[in-house]
């Protein structure tokens, strides 16, 4: 699900063009895996175009215009959300990219960076990938075809043993163990068209929740 949520008109007044004579620094940021993905730089009409459209829009200072990511490739970056920084002067996008952002068709201008979390996320969408493909083709795709019942019973196997390795205070085993459990609860997700996004949602609701709770509430 696309979250939008843009700058507010009070954020807006608040951003100090004078002091970067006119085109603030734009850091684009990956809204759920949290790569980041480009940088580049914007006046007041990009960013204007950017909250109407929903399309991240810069100014480009070789071609003296507006550029939209994806105009001609169509490799957009889709709008999540939009933060000033502390002192009003840069800004940091959260965004959905459609494709590559790279030209040179890797997801990050920057390369080969990532994050531990990050990799969790390009694991899923391999996973994905992977759900209608040829049994023959992986041990994902055979689990695929065995259908829900055998995932979820490989994800109730795979959690006895994590738990026994943990028992038994055995370290490396439980690591191995946690990681295939990991792995089969993404397949199984998958499996019901969910992912990963949902359950951290799912977490925050019940974080904010308990945050909001009077001490009485809770007793």
């Amino acid at each position: 699900m696309l979250k939008i949520a843009p700058l507010t008109s009070q954020e807006i007044e608040k951003l100090d063009w004078q002091k970067v004579d006119n085109l603030m620094p734009v850091i684009v940021q990956h809204a759920i895996s949290g790569t980041v993905l480009m940088m580049g730089y914007m006046n007041r009409e990009a960013l204007n175009v950017t909250l109407d459209s929903g399309r991240v829009t810069f100014f480009s200072r070789t071609k003296q215009r507006l550029w939209t990511k994806g105009e001609s490739s169509g490799h957009f970056l889709e709008l999540s959300e939009i933060y000033p920084d502390c002192d009003n002067d840069t800004l940091l996008i959260l965004a959905h990219p459609i494709g590559p952002t790279c030209h040179k068709g890797t997801e990050s201008c920057f390369g080969p960076a990532q994050t531990e979390w990050s990799f969790l996320y390009q694991l899923e969408q391999i996973l994905a990938s992977r759900k209608n493909a040829s049994p023959d083709s992986s041990y994902t795709a055979r689990l695929y075809a065995s259908g829900t019942k055998r995932i979820a019973q490989k994800v109730g196997e795979e959690g006895v043993e994590t738990a026994l390795a943990a028992t038994v205070n055995d370290r490396e085993e439980l690591t191995n163990e946690a990681a295939d459990l990991l792995y089969h609860l993404l397949v199984l997700l998958q499996d019901q068209n969910l992912d990963l996004s949902c359950i951290i949602r799912q977490l925050q609701k019940r974080h904010s929740v308990k945050d909001n709770k009077s001490p009485s509430a809770e007793e």
